[in-house]
């Protein structure tokens, strides 16, 4: 087990790919090949985002997407014939990176954290761990997020305090037992294909 504490300073900032914001990005992979980290390289991000206004969202072929609100309420995504609803916070999403989607405000804007893997490279799971409790991690790469407040967790027989935004990255070579001890962490999954 490898561990590494990310914490906000840490983390870098760059736009989304139509412009219209900001990533927060966490953590994120790409092809060891690759000359350059971008759009194209990329295997799996991690990030957080503000959504302040109405709007589309990014077109990104080839990539799957989980999204989740982490403070606010009220967001809506719509594509055709398709609605993704996230009103409750700590609700995961999945979606296709092709599908044009445009966003509804009902209740003013909202932070979302959002993962992302390239289809056929990587397989992802979101999801908010509320409720003190024990979960099997399989191997590979996990990141909790401390979204909303101090959080604490326990991996096997090690304890680890999560101070408000920052994440624990943890890659597994085999399973691992995870336990959520106080607070809230949001839990970002990655497992590479291949």
């Amino acid at each position: 087990m490898k561990t590494t504490l990310l914490k906000p300073e840490d983390y870098t900032r760059s736009p989304w790919k139509n412009g219209g914001g900001i990533f927060t990005d966490i953590a994120d992979a790409h092809r060891a090949d690759a000359r350059l980290k971008d759009w194209d390289s990329l295997l799996w991000r991690f990030a957080a985002t503000p959504i302040v206004a109405p709007g589309p969202f990014s077109h990104m072929s080839g990539i799957d997407r989980l999204q989740m609100v982490v403070g606010g309420r009220g967001l809506v995504l719509k594509a055709r014939g398709q609605e993704f609803d996230e009103r409750e916070p700590f609700t995961p999403v999945r979606f296709s990176g092709e599908l044009e989607i445009m966003t509804e405000l009902e209740a003013g804007p909202v932070e979302v954290v959002n993962l992302m893997a390239r289809r056929g490279a990587a397989e992802i799971e979101l999801l908010a761990l509320r409720e003190p409790g024990d979960r099997q991690l399989s191997a590979g790469t996990h990141l909790l997020y401390a979204a909303c407040g101090d959080c604490s967790i326990r991996l096997d027989a090690d304890n680890f305090a999560l101070a408000d935004g920052s994440t624990l990255k943890v890659e597994l070579t085999e399973a691992s037992k995870l336990a959520l001890v106080s607070g809230l962490a949001v839990l970002g999954s990655i497992q590479l294909v291949g």
